[in-house]
């Protein structure tokens, strides 16, 4: 009997080859698209991913690829598990990841939990990542892509061996480029899609709109300190900054001033030089791990502090409940906490966690 697959088809180019790749392997491919609610356009703006013309574009390319095809209706979920957790990180001062948690709390959380409810053995997705059964110790090893560019094994790192169990990654072993190109062979016209690269429940350019419109009681301006507690100017508003950032301070003081601390208690943003933004050491919690901890023969290993980050050496030292120390061989620009720390040996992922404190700058 064929195995059952529910494919996340998003309508892009990405997750509709993979649905054609599985049902040319022989599976019995089903294809769902979430809707999380969003509309096409809100005041004039269009929606990045996830809107109706999506929805629209993944039934499309169901009905040529003549699978069955469903719509999830996840709004309630995503609104909880994503956008809560978003807006309660900013306002802490910390600057969130909210693809992460959409993958582990909604695509392969309630997006799955709905996959068996169809009797599916599986479901998919068009991530650049691969999974590999250990046998020997019994366990889902997550790996990168092929295409290294376009890995996106960082994003994946919370998730926990029984959503692996139930999960394929079609693209793991392909690059974009070939992807794009068996589309256009197919005749999918979602071939040349470009790509979302922003947050998909935002829809204006900055996301601080966003945030007033629900939080407009609770943001306060407040001061922007040097070091030594001398004040430079007014912010406007704590979730308006992240860690490294130099636009938007309205500093004029002969040199370029960066974001590189954050006091949510005071109400206090903090700048300094560009040194000042280097740190090398920090503390990573919530860790949770892909290798069996007691595995790990060695514990330096390369260390991923945002997804575009290209991994630097770095040591791990258990510090506390689920909690570790990371010392970067080098400092690092703008580790950040609320992002993720993602540990990896070669193209392997150990595990990762979310960044809680850094604990020493470059300049100290």
């Amino acid at each position: 009997m064929k195995k059952r697959v529910v494919v996340a088809m998003s309508g892009g180019v990405d997750s509709s080859t993979a649905a054609w790749f599985l049902k040319e392997k022989g599976y019995e491919v089903i294809g769902a698209t979430m809707c999380i609610g969003m509309m096409d356009k809100a005041q004039g703006v269009p929606v990045r991913c996830c809107g109706l013309t999506d929805i629209e574009d993944a039934r499309r390319v169901a009905l040529q690829l003549e699978i069955p095809f469903y719509v999830f209706h996840l709004k309630e979920e995503f609104e909880k598990e994503v956008i809560q957790y978003f807006c309660e990180e900013y306002m802490k001062g910390r600057t969130p990841n909210p693809c992460i948690l959409c993958n582990e709390k909604v695509k392969f959380g309630s997006f799955l939990k709905k996959a068996l409810e169809l009797e599916a053995d599986f479901i998919a997705t068009g991530h650049y990542a691969r999974l590999d059964l250990n046998e020997r110790i019994g366990r889902y090893l997550l790996k990168k892509g092929v295409d290294r560019k376009k890995d996106q094994s960082y994003v994946l790192f919370s998730l926990t061996q029984d959503q692996f169990h139930h999960t394929l990654f079609p693209l793991g072993e392909n690059r974009k480029e070939e992807v794009r190109k068996k589309a256009l062979q197919l005749g999918l016209r979602i071939h040349d899609k470009p790509e979302s690269q922003e947050v998909c429940f935002i829809q204006e350019s900055s996301y601080h709109s966003f945030l007033t419109e629900r939080f407009k009681q609770s943001i306060e301006p407040g001061p922007i300190l040097d070091k030594s507690g001398k004040v430079l100017g007014r912010h406007k508003g704590i979730p308006f900054y992240t860690i490294g950032q130099r636009r938007g301070l309205r500093l004029a003081k002969g040199k370029p001033l960066y974001v590189i601390g954050i006091d949510r208690e005071k109400n206090e943003i903090i700048v300094g030089g560009e040194e000042e933004v280097y740190s090398d050491k920090f503390v990573v919690n919530s860790v949770n791990w892909i290798v069996p901890q007691k595995m790990i023969s060695s514990h330096t290993t390369q260390v991923k502090i945002r997804y575009n980050h290209p991994g630097s050496e770095a040591s791990i030292s258990p510090k506390g409940e689920n909690e570790w120390e990371v010392k970067f061989k080098s400092p690092q620009k703008a580790i950040t906490p609320g992002q993720a720390a993602v540990f990896y040996d070669g193209e392997t992922v150990l595990g990762g966690g979310w960044i809680k404190e850094v604990l020493s700058r470059g300049d100290s």
